[in-house]
């Protein structure tokens, strides 16, 4: 009895300090990240990956978060790992709120806006509405002018999408059969 008591709290012991060094990586890439050390803190991070889901749901976001603004601040080179992690950050903040804290969500937004230019291109920002009342700026560009075009029909006393009645009379010297 005593031997299974022994053993369940060593197991209990190591699992539990496992999840700490997850929890201690992260950390400690954090402060590297803090302190500007990019290289050093993209280790701990690709070290931690594979293990990422032992972190709970809320450091997960802050994995992702950290993760995608440290590839982000090294360049180029790392542009779409940031636009993939930050994106997953923002997923989780969305299925758990309050998992990144209010000063990281305009920063998440800001570098995520300027990532995806590289995607969508430039002045464009495909986002999600809020809510399903979007305002009219909100509109895709397309759909403003289409819009605009049919306004600017029916101030004009036609609408151009249906034929008018003049278009289906024939023709002079045409007969009807």
């Amino acid at each position: 009895m005593r031997m299974t008591i022994a053993l369940v709290a060593c197991v209990a012991a190591l699992t539990t300090s496992a999840c700490a060094t997850y929890l201690d990586d992260l950390n400690r890439a954090e402060v590297h990240y803090k302190a500007n050390e990019h290289e050093r803190a993209l280790a701990l991070f690709r070290v931690l990956e594979p293990d990422m889901d032992s972190l709970s749901r809320a450091d997960q976001a802050r994995y992702a978060y950290l993760r995608g603004m440290n590839d982000y601040r090294m360049g180029d080179a790392f542009r779409t790992d940031a636009r993939h992690w930050l994106a997953v950050a923002k997923a989780i903040d969305r299925e758990q709120p309050g998992s990144l804290s209010a000063e990281q969500k305009p920063r998440l937004d800001e570098a995520l806006r300027d990532l995806n230019q590289d995607v969508y291109g430039v002045g464009v920002f495909p986002e999600e509405p809020e809510d399903s009342g979007q305002a009219s700026s909100d509109k895709p560009a397309a759909k403003q002018s289409d819009e605009a075009q049919s306004d600017s029909d029916k101030a004009k006393g036609g609408d151009n999408t249906a034929p008018s009645d003049e278009s289906k009379k024939p023709a002079h010297g045409d007969s009807e059969p």
